[in-house]
């Protein structure tokens, strides 16, 4: 779906008086984000996140490899995104922007390095045999904020995740069949959540969360904060832009744990629809 383009000089005074009002063109009050929309597909690890009309589709798959001699005893973990073109203009096949450069890094450390999964479990055989776990992003449309919809995307595909069943008898490796022995989930620390707050150049306008891509384009600076339900906070980028205080930081980080206790909650919520609608035994 083609997104708007960038503002025009009137445009922009009219978002700019509008947000000094605490008004959103989308309805919204000022601290109030899109509920996201979950679709899981045919297969375990598919999943389609809509923020709006930015939508962003995750998947997880997994194989078995050599682990590299200085981690024999951890899984491996990669984090791919790539952005259409028709997400964009901007966006063109082979050529990544620096948007597309900077979100790849968000989710690896939001996703990755953050330990939301325990890499010790996905071990098979010390030194010989480890589960490599893929996530995919593909982000389809770009209506503001793809950021926290790719995080979003990604983690529920990590807990809607199953892998095969194995079973080690010597040095021999035995793969089960989903058809033989239930799929096994994933070892989860935590579940953590990607919030972005937008302020603006005019210190009476209130910052926004979750902002479109107008609210995007206008803003004066972006924060990103990775947080889980627990309170554990697990990242806060923040690059460039205006300068914000520590009062700033921290009144953005108290919202953000009361929509990670909320989207929590959502989230668990779908996955147990899906379970139920399935008709393969999962664990």
């Amino acid at each position: 779906m083609p997104r708007p383009p960038s503002p025009s000089i009137p445009e922009k005074e009219f978002l700019f008086s509008s947000l000094k009002e605490s008004l959103r063109l989308d309805g919204r009050q000022p601290l109030e984000t899109r509920t996201p929309i979950l679709t899981f597909g045919p297969d375990l690890g598919w999943v389609e996140c809509a923020m709006g009309k930015t939508r962003v589709l995750a998947q997880v798959d997994a194989k078995m490899v050599k682990p590299p001699p200085e981690r024999p005893l951890e899984g491996m973990i990669t984090i791919h995104s790539e952005v259409s073109p028709m997400a964009g203009t901007e966006y063109e096949p082979g050529r990544p922007s620096d948007e597309e450069v900077n979100l790849t890094r968000m989710l690896d450390k939001v996703l990755r390095r953050s330990d939301a999964i325990d890499k010790e479990s996905l071990c098979v055989l010390a030194g010989q045999r480890v589960w490599h776990l893929r996530l995919t992003i593909h982000c389809l449309s770009d209506s503001g904020n793809m950021l926290d919809c790719a995080c979003l995307a990604g983690i529920v595909a990590f807990k809607h995740f199953r892998r095969p069943e194995v079973e080690v008898v010597g040095d021999e490796v035995i793969v089960h069949h989903p058809s033989e022995r239930a799929p096994v989930p994933l070892s989860m620390h935590h579940t953590p959540f990607c919030f972005t707050f937008a302020y603006f150049p005019d210190t009476d306008t209130a910052p926004v969360i979750d902002p479109s891509y107008m609210e995007q384009r206008i803003s004066a600076g972006l924060i990103s904060i990775a947080l889980n339900a627990q309170k554990e906070l697990c990242v806060i980028q923040k690059a460039g832009g205006v300068p914000l205080s520590e009062e700033q930081v921290l009144a953005a980080i108290d919202i953000a744990v009361n929509k990670a206790v909320a989207l929590d909650k959502l989230v668990t919520k779908r996955l147990e629809e899906d379970w139920k609608g399935r008709k393969v035994e999962v664990r």
